[in-house]
């Protein structure tokens, strides 16, 4: 009896070991995407050319 206790008790580990493995690897793949997304943010907005504001006033 205590044997198949302590067999079920191995499987539910290692199946809960398993399923934290899986889960690891996609979180590394969504951490990995996400800092894509914001280096290509970053770089997308650095392309963008600010306007230049003059410091004269207009006159009409």
């Amino acid at each position: 009896m205590f044997s198949i206790v302590l067999t079920w008790v191995g499987a539910v580990l290692g199946l809960a070991l398993f399923v934290a493995m899986a889960a690891s690897t996609f979180l590394v793949d969504l951490d990995e995407a996400m800092r894509e997304r914001r280096r290509k943010a970053a770089t997308a907005a650095a392309a963008v050319p600010v306007p230049a504001v003059s410091s004269q006033t207009p006159t009409a």
